[in-house]
């Protein structure tokens, strides 16, 4: 029996960083906790309330992850207003991010982004001029893989909301002076205009002067 499409109203019942984690961990597919998820788990207590949960993947890691999921799951992508079944995708289809349901309660459950990489470093989807090393872009925080918080912060400055200021006025402080420098020089090369650069860019920030600093 086929699953009924969810309406656009469908309700999110997130699951938390330890449930996904035992979710996803027996596929064997490379992800990572992302977005504010990720941002809290760095911290080590909750931002705000989040009404969702995303975790990261790589193109060739997808199938493997949504392969790995329980019977009672099914995913979905974006089509038009509504979403579809990912099976009904075009194959070279770039739709995203896949949403899964826990078909059981009819509720979200978990927002998957399909990101980008090479064998050795993590490449910001946007700019590929913007690069980490895996060890430094996906940390392992008790146990289970997680974003880390500058590039969060990357992915965030492209058009903030005010939740998403909240999210940075809560991170900044706690950076390391070597992720704060490589998260102002990336804000700055890839995406100038954001508004957070505006205290990065004024010489009457101390931000700037970490940005300045060479590196050693």
């Amino acid at each position: 029996m086929s699953t009924p499409t969810p309406a656009s109203a469908t309700p999110w019942a997130a699951l938390d960083a330890d449930a996904v984690a035992e979710l996803l961990a027996p596929g064997g597919a490379r992800w990572w906790l992302s977005g504010g998820a990720a941002l809290d788990r760095w911290l080590g207590a909750p931002v705000r309330v989040r009404e969702n949960i995303d975790v990261s993947t790589l193109p060739g890691d997808l199938d493997a992850l949504l392969d790995a999921l329980p019977a009672t799951c099914s995913a979905w992508v974006p089509d038009g207003d509504g979403v579809m079944p990912i099976a009904q995708a075009e194959d070279d289809a770039d739709l995203q991010p896949v949403l899964i349901r826990d078909d059981a309660t009819g509720a979200w459950v978990l927002r998957v982004n399909v990101e980008d990489g090479a064998p050795r470093a993590w490449v910001y989807r946007r700019d590929a001029r913007l690069q980490l090393p895996w060890e430094r872009a996906v940390l392992d925080i008790g146990g289970i893989p997680t974003g880390a918080p500058e590039v969060q912060l990357v992915w965030k400055c492209f058009s903030p909301r005010p939740e998403d200021d909240a999210d940075k006025d809560a991170v900044l402080p706690r950076l390391s002076e070597e992720a704060r420098a490589w998260w102002e020089r990336a804000l700055l090369t890839v995406h100038p205009h954001s508004s957070w650069t505006i205290p990065v860019r004024s010489p009457m920030f101390p931000a700037r002067a970490s940005w300045n600093r060479p590196q050693r």
